[in-house]
């Protein structure tokens, strides 16, 4: 599996997963899909800040995107990164996303990065086996912090240390 960076011709791919993924689930706390503008505004604002955004590609196109960025705006968190992935619905559970995060991890340790924060779901138990199973540990459970599909939601917060816990800075 090739993984690369995005270039803006993957956004139109990276569009049509996110929106699906608006539309159908809870994996994102919005109920308004998004353009292609928006998209590139984002993919932009990564570039900017030297974020990395990564695609995965097959046959069809994108099949799953991933990235990282600021975990909260203040400078004390200046260490931590919050990161998505999302995987088009037809190459869920082939190891695509699990590709996309671990490519993620030494982008995020090359800019001294610390920890990587996921924000899931609370009745995700898919999306949160998947993070365990690449090293994150459950930090927080959030209730009622999210509104979607005419009911409230939790979330959960897990993270994964990108080098030693404690490592000075």
């Amino acid at each position: 599996m090739l993984i690369e960076d995005a270039t803006q011709a993957d956004l139109a791919g990276i569009l049509a997963i996110y929106n699906d993924v608006i539309a159908r689930s809870t994996a994102v706390y919005s109920h308004d899909l998004v353009t292609l503008e928006n998209r590139f505004e984002w993919w932009s604002g990564r570039m900017t800040k030297g974020f990395p955004v990564l695609v995965a590609r097959d046959a069809q196109g994108v099949s799953g995107f991933a990235t990282f960025g600021e975990f909260r705006s203040w400078p004390g968190y200046r260490y931590t990164v919050e990161h998505s992935v999302h995987v088009r619905e037809d190459c869920r559970g082939q190891g695509i996303g699990s590709e996309l995060v671990r490519a993620l991890f030494p982008r995020a340790t090359a800019m001294g990065k610390h920890v990587m924060v996921a924000g899931v779901d609370a009745a995700n138990a898919a999306s949160i086996r998947f993070h365990e199973a690449l090293g994150f540990e459950r930090a927080a459970l959030l209730r009622e912090v999210g509104r979607k599909f005419d009911r409230w939601l939790d979330l959960v917060l897990l993270q994964r240390w990108l080098d030693a816990p404690g490592t000075p800075r």
